[in-house]
Order: C-alpha cells, then sequence, then structure tokens
C-alpha cells in the first residue's frame, strides 16, 4: 500500500512520518516537489501520479491572526477550502482514503458543552470559515475520509504554548495568562498514533468513513496549562523567576487579537471511542511527556 502524506514539516507531520511508516510505502513530498496546497493544479497532479491508496493531508494555513487581512484571505482559503476539495476529487476517482484535519475553530466557541459530530458549524473568524468549507467539501464529495477535529495541538518539535511560557517564566516575574478560554492540549504524538490505527480499520470497514472529534481527555484553560507547565519545570528545578501567586489569570477581552478565539473548544469524543475502541489518555499525560523531553535537553 502506498500513502501520500501532505504536510511533512508540521509537528503533526513530523510524528504522522513515524505513525504511518509501518502501515505501508510513504510518500511525503515537500513544497518544492509539488507538495504545496497554495499550488493546486500541481497539488491535484501530483496526487494522481502518486497512484497513493491513502492520502493523508496533515498541511494547513495556521496563521490564525494574519488570515484575517484581506491580503492573506485567499491564500489562506485556497489552502484550507480549494486544496483538500481537490484532494476529496481525487481520492473520489481513484478510490483512496482521504485523511483530513479540522478544528475547534469551526465553531463559535459559545456556551459550555462538549460538541459532537452533529454540531453545525458557526465560525468567527476567516481561519475557522476555511476549515469548515473544507471540511464540507470532503463530506459532500462521495470520497471514502476520515476528518480529525481537534484542538490546540502541540508537539515536542517546534515552537508552542508550553515551551513559551517555560521561557517566560524563566524572564518575567509576573505573566498573565487567558483563563476563560476552555479546551484540552492535545498532542502531535497522539494525534498520529490514533490516525494509523483509525486508517487501518476504516481500510478493512468503510463504514466507518466519516467526522469524528479527536481531542486528550479533560479540560483546562490556558492559565490552568500554564501553571501546569510551569510549576512541573519548576519541580524540575528549572530557574523559575515568576512566583505562583504572580501568574495572573485574565479574561479574553483583556488580550484582543485579529482573530476571534472560541472560549468553549471542548469536543466529545463519544463517537471515536465507541467506533474505534479507543482509550483517550488526560490532557496531562501528553504534556508531561512533552515536558521530560524539552527538560531533559
Amino acid at each position: 500500500m502506498k500513502i501520500l502524506l501532505l504536510g511533512r514539516n508540521g509537528q503533526l507531520g513530523w510524528e504522522l512520518q513515524r505513525s504511518l511508516a509501518p502501515l505501508g510505502e510513504l510518500v511525503a513530498p515537500g513544497r518544492a516537489e509539488r507538495g504545496d496546497l497554495s499550488q493546486i493544479g500541481e497539488l491535484t497532479d501530483m496526487a494522481y501520479e502518486s497512484g497513493a491508496q491513502v492520502i493523508v493531508n496533515a498541511a494547513a494555513y495556521t496563521a490564525v491572526d494574519r488570515a484575517q487581512d484581506p491580503a492573506e484571505q485567499d491564500v489562506c482559503m485556497d489552502v484550507n477550502a480549494g486544496a483538500p476539495a481537490a484532494l476529496a476529487m481525487v481520492a473520489r476517482e481513484t478510490g483512496a482514503l482521504l485523511v483530513h484535519y479540522s478544528s475547534d475553530y469551526v465553531f463559535d466557541g459559545s456556551g459550555h458543552e462538549p460538541r459532537d459530530e452533529e454540531a453545525s458549524p458557526g465560525a468567527d473568524s476567516v481561519y475557522g470559515e476555511s476549515k469548515a468549507a473544507g471540511d464540507f467539501s470532503i463530506e459532500t464529495s462521495g470520497c471514502a475520509h476520515l476528518i480529525l477535529r481537534t484542538s490546540w495541538v502541540y508537539g515536542a518539535r517546534g515552537g508552542n504554548f508550553a515551551k513559551t511560557m517555560l521561557r517566560l517564566a524563566q524572564e518575567r516575574d509576573e505573566l498573565k495568562v487567558v483563563s476563560d478560554q476552555v479546551g484540552a492540549p492535545t498532542g502531535a504524538e497522539l494525534l498520529a498514533d490514533v490516525t494509523a490505527h483509525m486508517i487501518r480499520h476504516t481500510l478493512v470497514n468503510p463504514a466507518l468513513s466519516g467526522l469524528y472529534n479527536v481531542v486528550a481527555s479533560g479540560e483546562t484553560s490556558w492559565h490552568g496549562y500554564a501553571q501546569h507547565v510551569i510549576e512541573r519545570a519548576r519541580a524540575a528545578g528549572l530557574p523559575i523567576r515568576v512566583a505562583p501567586e504572580a501568574l495572573r489569570a485574565i479574561p479574553t477581552s483583556d488580550y484582543p487579537t485579529p482573530a476571534v478565539r472560541p472560549l468553549n473548544s471542548r469536543l466529545s469524543t463519544e463517537k471515536l471511542r465507541r467506533q474505534f475502541g479507543l482509550t483517550l489518555p488526560h490532557w496531562t499525560v501528553g504534556v508531561n511527556r512533552m515536558l521530560d523531553e524539552v527538560l531533559s535537553r
């Protein structure tokens, strides 16, 4: 079996290179090798020519605030909506399974209950609108697909929120972190392993095709996330300057950004756990593993 992976250099793409390798021959072209999602014609030709039985799209336009700039909106839509639609067409015509990743940003973040896969999108940002459009194109294309909707993704490779907090906590006497946005930090490693498991089962049972929420269990705020990271680093002996009481909780309104962030990023994983027989670890498990790696360097 041949697997085409797009977005090999991102946090998730890096982990997917590991998790997908045992499933078959993995082909992972870079942007210069016709793997650029903003060049839809070249991308489509390359996908056809690859002869892949599985197409995994881990590439996306993720500059959430920059996407609000009118000069950036077309490329955001091309990458997050146009390219997935083109890949879905390839998958439908070749019989390939298309795997794609979605975002909690497709919702407006209202309420307090976890959203399931039947919830209607209602994005408050250009990025969210582009991701919702990509999802819709795939779902209505007629191709076999797995759309994995997730949130707050991090990885040990590259930058992430936890690493930023570790750096700032060593440089400053006080930190202010938003406390009214709630979700589940989800590791790229977990997403990659779940993806491989889902692909194996869906190739055997195509009826499993569809949209699934995939996040770690439990929930926290960005402030709670920062608190966990900093206290674990303090216990490990890192020279933390900021005192526990100096890690201030602030509302989103005190930290304005060009793109609106969802206050409620809770996603129900009941469908995933039922259909694929998975148990999703608590968000602290993956974060602690990532911190152990980072702090040991």
